[in-house]
Formats: C-alpha cells, structure tokens, sequence
C-alpha cells in the first residue's frame, strides 16, 4: 500500500462516484482502478474467445466426446 498526494478534478470525481456508488475519494480511487484492471480482463478473455486461443474446439477428439447423448 502506498500513500501519495495528488491534484483530482473534484467534478470529475463526483461524477465517477456516482457511476460507482462510492461514498469517499479513496473508496472512488480504488473502485475505479479495480474497474479498469476488470475491463482489461474481460477485454483479453472476449479477444482470447474470439481467437478461439486456447480452446479445445478445433481438437476432433476432445470435440467427439464433448457431445454425448
């Protein structure tokens, strides 16, 4: 954890802590630096689906006892 001082646009924090529901400035910081690591993610698990990297769907032997009946 680390403890620094920096100058913050007060309207552009109240306007993130209302997007986030947040009550205090530090609460808002962390919430919204939360969000962006949530986004990349989420941003690199859609590119990874869309790639199809990773996945087993081009694999005939895992695909054929995929689907049983």
């Amino acid at each position: 954890m680390r403890k620094t001082s920096v100058e913050i646009d007060d309207e552009l924090i109240m306007q993130v802590r209302g997007l986030l529901g947040t009550t205090s400035i530090k609460e808002t910081i962390y919430r919204a630096l939360q969000e962006v690591v949530r986004r990349e993610a989420a941003r690199r698990e859609i590119h990874a689906l869309a790639q199809m990297e990773g996945l087993d769907l081009a694999d005939d032997d895992i695909m054929s006892r995929a689907w049983r009946s």
